[in-house]
Order: structure tokens, then sequence, then C-alpha cells
């Protein structure tokens, strides 16, 4: 029988000098030159491509206590080989083996035919953070889109499981930094809603990562997991399809009814994240506004009554403002990017829209309209051109973050309960309501991309809305008298 040169065996036998004889000893081998089973172990040794540079290299494996286990290895190692279809294939296989620690098993065949049938790469240590800062700066994308996925790879994915190997990227890893999200955001809350002020104090001015969000979270990765399959041909399939969400829908707005404003003052805490004022508190904060912040009373009118976004207010163009048939026109945007004023268009063929105004709104706006003549006759030269309608004292468009700060910080002055800025936008639907409209105007005025929007996110205003009319309703009968058992 023909020695297979592949295949040998080797025993701890020592010579007289103490030295081990390995597969020289004699008792490896019958006196016919066949191997002798009852002595030693079996090893391997197994020429696999050379490497890109052309560097020979060997599968060597030990141990093997039958010759059948040894045989059955170095045909998973040649049919491994041969799943490669051209030199460039079989050198990448080649890679995996020779990169296999002591004690490793080989890769799984049928894993290998997958991603030689796919057509992506057989083997590439790149790991999913370097992956992930190649696929950015490739991207041609707006300045906004590129900073949100820029700061979701950084803050979440980079830190969860960017030292992964791209190939060895699973399911698991990615549903695990969900996982710790929902995790930390229930901590957040617990400590919003903490008896202890110190405690509150401790979450101030940060916000849980809600449904919304994390749906953008999770269509970055899957986007850029996507172009690893379709563009560079690296990985097989997308382990993003299949992470779930543990969040639930989005909160709905809720009225700062009397009752909720009571709980609010004894405990701080809020029934929900969205919170929306009657239209008596939003009539507190503009006249508020009106006393101690004259130059943007007008601005924050104008989001309450008509729901503009706060990039859209501060994009307002000075010609959008038709005051003659008492409309504006939106169609521009200043967004923040990194706290960069960038001056771009809306993001939807929905939100470009235009929104017809009421008397009392159209009058405020021909004040303010004066109000910015007087200041460009008065600033002369320095006048800075920016084109937007609400402008800074020296021509200047305002930048949206400031416009922000400066709405918290006279909602805390007014004592009223707190709002954001945004929510300004869902007071404006609550007045809409009250006053009757149909939820398709508040979707036209809003500039909702769909209809499913507008009823999802106001339903419950208007139910409350409603529940709050039947009560008052009631009261306006007079009562000297109960019935029996009331």
């Amino acid at each position: 029988m023909a020695l297979d040169k592949t295949i040998s065996k080797k025993c701890n036998c020592k010579n007289q000098a103490g030295k081990r004889l390995g597969i020289k000893c004699p008792k490896l081998t019958r006196a016919d030159g066949t191997w002798n089973y009852h002595h030693g172990v079996w090893a391997l040794q197994v020429e696999l491509p050379p490497a890109a540079d052309g560097t020979r290299r060997q599968y060597r494996r030990s141990g093997f206590t039958t010759s059948k286990q040894v045989e059955a290895e170095r045909d998973r190692v040649h049919e491994l080989i041969g799943l490669g279809g051209d030199q460039q294939i079989r050198t990448e296989i080649g890679d995996i083996i020779a990169d296999l620690k002591a004690g490793q098993p080989l890769p799984d065949r049928d894993a290998i035919a997958r991603r030689v049938r796919a057509g992506v790469a057989v083997y590439d240590d790149t790991s999913t953070g370097a992956y992930l800062d190649e696929w950015l700066a490739n991207r041609r994308v707006s300045e906004n889109t590129l900073r949100s996925y820029s700061d979701h790879i950084r803050m979440y994915f980079k830190p969860g499981f960017g030292h992964i190997p791209l190939q060895k990227l699973r399911t698991a890893h990615i549903q695990a930094v969900f996982n710790n999200i929902d995790a930390a955001d229930a901590a957040l809350l617990r400590a919003r809603n903490h008896p202890d002020q110190a405690v509150r104090d401790t979450v101030k001015g940060k916000r849980v990562r809600g449904a919304a969000s994390q749906q953008r979270f999770l269509a970055t990765i899957r986007k850029a997991l996507n172009d690893a399959i379709g563009v560079h041909k690296l990985i097989e399939y997308n382990p993003a399809l299949h992470v779930e969400l543990a969040s639930g829908a989005p909160p709905k707005p809720q009225l700062w009814t009397d009752a909720a404003v009571t709980r609010w003052r004894k405990t701080g805490r809020r029934p929900s994240p969205v919170m929306v004022w009657t239209p008596a508190q939003l009539g507190t904060f503009l006249d508020h506004a009106a006393d101690h912040q004259a130059d943007l009373h007008d601005m924050f009118e104008l989001i309450a009554h008509r729901g503009l976004r706060r990039g859209e207010a501060c994009g307002l163009g000075e010609h959008d403002v038709d005051l003659h048939h008492q409309q504006l026109t939106i169609h521009e945007q200043i967004a923040s990017v990194a706290y960069k004023p960038v001056l771009k268009k809306v993001k939807s063929r929905a939100g470009d829209r235009t929104v017809p105004l009421a008397d009392d709104t159209t009058a405020s706006l021909r004040r303010y309209n004066t109000r910015r003549k007087a200041l460009k006759l008065k600033a002369g030269t320095a006048w800075v051109d920016s084109g937007r309608f609400f402008i800074r004292d020296d021509g200047s468009a305002w930048h949206p973050e400031r416009i922000s700060q400066i709405f918290d910080n006279l909602t805390t002055a007014s004592g009223l309960p707190p709002i954001r800025l945004h929510d300004l936008r869902h007071c404006a639907a609550t007045l809409m309501l009250a006053a009757g409209a149909t939820l398709k105007e508040i979707q036209e005025t809003l500039g909702h991309a769909n209809y499913q929007i507008t009823a999802d996110t106001y339903t419950s205003v208007l139910e409350e809305l409603q529940k709050t009319t039947a009560e008052k309703a009631t009261k306006l009968v007079p009562r000297t008298k109960r019935p029996r058992g009331a």
C-alpha cells in the first residue's frame, strides 16, 4: 500500500539521548511499510493554494486517533479548496484555512459554497467598524443625512459591534445594541419620574430614543449592510433584516388638562413625552413672549397657528410671505447640521405647500414686516441681506437651535407646564380640531406626507377635546336637586 504523503504518524517515543523521535520512530510502520495502527497518532499536512504574494503554506493538524479521522479531515480540506472556480477564490479559501488557530474547526463547507454562488468575497477580515467608516466616506447624500448616518454609527454601532469582522456579524450583535438602548431609556424614564427632584435633575435635557428614532438607527445599518451585499460583495445576507424593535408606536400628543398640570406640579411627571397646551395656556405663553421676546413673538404665533416646523419658520423667505393674498409658501428650511445652519429644500412633496393665513395672523405679520423695514433702515450698510422673513436685528437669519433655546427659556419663565418647540405644531392641530377642521385639512396645513400620519397622531387629542367639551356642556345646565341615590 502506497503511503499518502499528506498523512503521517508520530509519537512521543524518545531515543537514548532523551530526544523525541516524532515521525522517525520505527514502531510507526510495520515491516511491509504499512502503518502500524496501534502506535502513535495520525497527523495531516496539506498543501494549500499559494497566498496572493505567491508564498507557500500548509494546513497541519495532528492528534487523530484513527486513520478514518485523518482521512476525513484531509478530504474536507480538498473539498473546500475545490469549491473555488478560479485561482482568486481558491486563494481566498486558502486564506481562511491558513488563518485557523490550533483547535479551530474547518469552516462550514455549505457556508463557503453559498458565498461562492452569491459572488461575494469568500474571505475578508475587515472589521465592521472599518467597513462602516469606508461606507460613510463614499456616501453621496445631503449633509444632514450624512450627519445622521455618522451619529448613528459613532454613537451606537461602532461601540456595539465595530470590532467584529463584517463577515461574522450576526443579527444578535445588532439586536443587542437596540436592547441596550431600550434598557438605558427605561432607566432614564425612571429617573425622570422619580419623586426626588435631585434624581430628576440628573437626566434634565436628556431624551429617550423612541420608536421613530430607533427606526432611523435601524435604517442606517440596514442600508450600510445592503451595500455590503449589492455594491461591495462582502457578505451574502443582511443580519439587520431580522432585528426586532421592542419599542412601541410613537407617543401620542396629550393635552395639559387641569388634572395633568396639578399632577405635574406635585410630582414633576409628564403624562406623555409629547404634550400640548390648551388654547388658554398657549395664549398665556404668547402674551409672555410679547412682553419678553418681542422679536420672536410673531414667529412663535405663526408656528402655533399654522403649524410650521422650526426649520421652515427659520427658512421662510421674505418673498414667500404674501400678505396681500393672506398666504405663505413653504419650500425651504434651515436645518442644523453639527450646529451649522444649512438652507435646503423641504424634504417631501407634501412639505412643499401653500398655507392660508387668518386675518389676525396676517395683521400680526404686517406689523412685524413694518418693524423689519425699520430695522433695515436703522442698520444701513451693516444690514445682512439674508432673504429670510424672520430675522435678527441686523437682518441675519435665526439659527434654529437658538430658537429652541429661547422657547425653552420663555416656557420655564412663564410658569407653564413644559412642551417642546416642535409641540407648537401639535398646538396648531389642536386649535384646528377645536375649530372643526377635518383631519385632511390638518394634514395639508402641516405638510404631512399622508393622511394616516395625521389620523394616528391626533385622534387621541380629538377624543380628549370631545370629552372636555362634553364635560363643559353638562356644567352649563344648573341643577339644585339630584335623583335619590345619586
